[in-house]
């Protein structure tokens, strides 16, 4: 398969409409936007709505109305089409079960019947470098698919324990986690019949071919686990670049609950967009 910097540059903004997006998502999907621009690229549009309980019709609406508001311009996504929709993630089961299905066969993937707090109880389960995801203690790393049979289970993916993940980013340089010490084996199919972040965000970059990701720094563990994936499905991982978080004036890391920053939010206290950049800058 060809190289990322082989080929025209595509890059992504993938917003999940779980609330109202903030002022964090703004500087990462604009630096996102200005990668895109400056490699005179394409800049996709992804609709990630897979959470069935969180994510709803008006946080979708929302969401598109801030993007324009705020000068975001896609030539791809669910309102502009393209040539490799669907734009929206529920649409797209057919190519997260093709994936699930190719690790199955291959191996990678075994069924758990753990709950997570079944796995925050064990005392052997730190958590995660750099996110909140406790270390899986390997319950059920053994058992088949018959073992689970009249159960609720989800599909694990089998890390190479001891293996040195490395990659460099685009934003921080030379980045290495360590399977099962830095994070361990990782959903990739939720008991709910829903495939999880890791796997759909893989299947998805690689169907769209995006050549590089823009996200925020709390997903530097994840581009350890999906480069895993990446390899177990002989797919070429774009390159990564992962931008600073914000943070509100405590110091805390910007979420959709910091409703004072959310871009409507700011919007109607009068804020314009080129205010909202320029002060950007300044911090920078």
């Amino acid at each position: 398969m060809t190289e990322p910097d082989q080929q025209p540059y595509r890059g992504r903004i993938a917003p999940s409409p779980t609330g109202f997006l903030h002022l964090g998502h703004a500087r990462t999907f604009w630096i996102a936007q200005e990668r895109a621009r400056a490699a005179n690229g394409t800049l996709v549009l992804r609709n990630d709505d897979l959470d069935r309980a969180r994510c709803k019709p008006e946080f979708v609406a929302a969401m598109f109305e801030d993007l324009r508001w705020f000068g975001f311009r896609w030539q791809e996504g669910p309102d502009a089409g393209g040539a490799f929709g669907a734009y929206n993630q529920s649409e797209r089961f057919e190519f997260y079960r093709a994936a699930l299905k190719q690790l199955r066969e291959r191996g990678f993937i075994y069924p758990c019947a753990c709950s997570r707090k079944d796995i925050q109880a064990s005392a052997s389960a730190p958590h995660a470098a750099d996110d909140d995801e406790p270390i899986y203690p390997g319950t059920c790393r053994e058992q088949s698919f018959d073992d689970v049979q009249g159960w609720k289970f989800s599909w694990r993916f089998r890390v190479p324990d001891g293996e040195t993940i490395s990659f460099c980013d685009g934003s921080f340089g030379a980045r290495q986690f360590v399977a099962g010490k830095d994070f361990g084996d990782f959903v990739v199919w939720r008991p709910d019949d829903v495939p999880a972040y890791q796997l759909a965000c893989v299947a998805d970059d690689a169907a769209m071919r995006i050549t590089e990701v823009v996200r925020g720094a709390d997903l530097l563990v994840s581009t350890a686990r999906q480069l895993l994936l990446y390899r177990a499905l002989k797919l070429t991982p774009p390159r990564f670049y992962h931008c600073p978080l914000m943070t509100d004036d405590s110091g805390v890391r910007l979420a959709k609950r910091h409703a004072a920053l959310s871009l409507r939010n700011l919007r109607e206290q009068g804020e314009s967009p080129e205010m909202l950049r320029a002060s950007w800058q300044r911090q920078d």
